[in-house]
């Protein structure tokens, strides 16, 4: 049977065929510039058409991953990276452009903890995804926490700082406000004092600027801040730090470790923290794991 998983992501969108065959073939696309509903929508449809190949294939199932809130008919209610997607109806606009195929969405952020613990044999997990904004979830016992119709764990919005900055939800000093892939660029702008581009970043960190390092390093903290929270509440054998922005930036996890290092509790021993096995794409792997499974999996929104 042939599935197929999608990660819908802020500013790209992520595609994984796995065949009948057992061979698989990737894509991924970046959102149109007219940031409409309609240029989204027909983007995602004629990328899909495009992996699927001349003569469409059919596709047993497919599974989503989501950064957004969606209800239990698969509507987007709330999605602070594109507020324009809210009322879309996605599960069902998949499932006409796939007829038969039955359509699962769940939270980027959970499907991307389980891919980890499926990936590094591990039951108990906890899992930050730093992106466009900072997904994340949690595996005990192999399985989701929450757990099934109890929403999504959103790690993004652990508060790490009272006074920081506002976030997309409204509040001021979750993660996600501090150290997203944006936030960081944000700030990394205003100790620069000119814009910052991605590579530019990068680059700045790698030879050591002064600018780069402190920009990152808030990054850094405000994650670890979160991981040792969490850990302090679940105690998981992992925890892992992916996401395509934190996979960009190398020597990012080593700065996460050394302010876990600085938190630590007296007589507590502090959470290993491991980079992700499948990099930026955990949350792509999770929508795959989804469609082959079909298990039922919380909705959430980061």
């Amino acid at each position: 049977m042939t599935h197929l998983g999608i990660d819908v992501g802020g500013t790209k969108v992520a595609l994984r065929l796995r065949a009948a065959s057992g061979e698989h073939t990737e894509a991924v696309f970046r959102w149109p510039g007219e940031r409409t509903v309609e240029a989204d929508l027909a983007a995602l449809a004629a990328h899909t058409r495009a992996l699927l190949g001349a003569g469409h294939e059919t596709v047993e199932a497919v599974g989503v991953a989501m950064p957004a809130t969606l209800d239990v008919r698969g509507r987007v209610a709330t999605w602070p990276g594109r507020p324009f997607w809210r009322g879309v109806r996605l599960r069902d606009e998949l499932a006409a452009l796939l007829p038969g195929t039955r359509v699962d969405c769940a939270d980027d952020g959970d499907l991307a903890a389980l891919a980890e613990a499926d990936a590094a044999d591990c039951r108990n997990l906890v899992y930050l995804g730093v992106g466009t904004g900072i997904g994340g979830g949690i595996v005990l016992d192999g399985r989701l926490v929450p757990g099934t119709g109890r929403g999504s764990c959103e790690v993004g919005h652990v508060i790490v700082d009272r006074a920081g900055e506002r976030c997309d939800c409204g509040r001021h000093g979750c993660v996600q406000a501090i150290a997203s892939g944006p936030a960081t660029l944000r700030r990394a702008a205003r100790l620069r004092g000119a814009p910052v581009e991605f590579t530019e970043l990068r680059d700045a960190f790698t030879a050591g600027r002064d600018w780069a390092v402190a920009a990152l390093d808030e990054s850094a903290a405000a994650l670890a801040a979160a991981a040792v929270s969490l850990a302090e509440l679940v105690h998981p054998e992992r925890v892992v730090v992916g996401g395509g922005f934190a996979a960009g930036i190398p020597g990012q996890l080593t700065a996460v470790e050394a302010h876990v290092s600085r938190l630590a509790r007296p007589g507590t021993a502090v959470p290993g923290i491991h980079p992700a096995r499948l990099g930026g794409l955990s949350s792509l792997h999770g929508a795959l794991l989804l469609a082959r499974s079909a298990p039922t999996a919380p909705t959430g929104h980061r």
